[in-house]
């Protein structure tokens, strides 16, 4: 592989990128192309990724695990060029490279809260999950359940976390001030992660090694995992901007992860995402195309299937709310 074999053509997905009004390429700490091009020349001359997990449970979504029961159910032909296991061995697409690095530079000049300890971080979501049950003739039926919620996590980890949704709400025990983990991530443990990707990255694998032994099957395979990780953290709990940053380039660093031009969050507003395929499903990532913010994420099926048509999002949840408030159970004050 040459240097110009890593300079990519122009397609839909680069205009795509070329027509967002957050960042210029000018902007980026490595011009655009050039950052792209040493990306790609790294990966494939380094030979070896980070050490890998072989499965990793799922932070809390606000949603039931619809996603990861599709996962498991079904094992469906994609409706994309290429089969899954050509997008898991996939480097990732240059466009999607050049999206996370503009996304990580915007994260990256949100100046950081001051936040105390005894605080909570509060978010508040919008969006629903899909799950398959059996009808009396035997026939699989999807219904869709809306999970919409607010919550409020400590900032230190010294008391548990609120969960409020339609159903009522639901307390989680307190991970403590020195046992939060990936999985159970508090504010003060998020900002003791390393800032730079590929540490980072390297951590989220090992992470989930441990977590699940090294001779527990996987259904998703690492990379799978990885991306769904780093898409838990940045979705479930705000992190500081440095490691914020952090999360966007070490996903840029998986197999697989590819640019999506048109993207739509759970309440119908348009983005661009960033994504992974794994077992006929799509995860994406949706971003502003203006401010380049997260605006929330969503799995999309790919074929027609017991659970709806190709495009259908089985799960979706739209990030409508943030901030920091001094107790449970209470909204930020506007401004404050």
């Amino acid at each position: 592989m040459t240097a110009d074999d890593a300079r990519p053509v122009p397609t839909d997905r680069t205009e795509t990128l070329g027509r967002l009004t957050g960042l210029s390429d000018a902007d980026l700490p490595f011009h655009g192309r050039q950052r792209i091009k040493e990306h790609l020349m790294r990966e494939t001359t380094s030979g070896t990724l980070p050490a890998r997990a072989r499965s990793r449970r799922r932070l809390p979504l606000f949603l039931a695990a619809g996603a990861a029961t599709c996962a498991a159910a079904l094992a469906v032909a994609l409706g994309v060029s290429g089969s899954d296991e050509h997008h898991a061995s996939a480097r990732p697409e240059p466009a999607a490279v050049r999206l996370l690095d503009r996304v990580a530079v915007a994260a990256q000049a949100v100046p950081a809260p001051t936040i105390r300890d005894g605080q909570f971080l509060y978010t508040r979501t919008k969006g629903h999950s899909t799950a398959l049950s059996e009808s009396e003739g035997g026939a699989m039926r999807a219904s869709r359940t809306d999970e919409s919620a607010e919550r409020w996590v400590s900032v230190d980890g010294s008391v548990g976390t609120l969960t409020r949704t339609a159903r009522g709400e639901k307390s989680d025990p307190a991970p403590g001030r020195d046992t939060a983990t990936l999985n159970g991530p508090t504010y003060r443990f998020l900002e003791s992660l390393p800032t730079d990707p590929g540490r980072l990255l390297e951590r989220i694998y090992a992470d989930a090694r441990l977590d699940h032994g090294s001779d527990s099957g996987s259904t998703t395979g690492p990379d799978q995992e990885a991306f769904v990780a780093i898409g838990d953290l940045l979705r479930t709990v705000e992190a500081p901007p440095g490691v914020s940053a952090a999360l966007y380039r070490a996903a840029a660093r998986i197999p697989g992860v590819v640019l999506v031009p048109e993207a739509t969050d759970a309440t119908g507003r348009p983005g661009v995402a960033v994504a992974r395929v794994h077992n006929g499903e799509r995860t994406e990532w949706i971003f502003d195309r203006q401010s380049l913010r997260l605006l929330g994420e969503r799995t999309v099926m790919l074929k027609d299937s017991a659970w709806g048509k190709a495009g259908t999002p089985v799960t979706s949840v739209a990030i409508i709310g943030r901030g920091v408030t001094d107790a449970a159970g209470r909204t930020p004050v506007p401004g404050g």
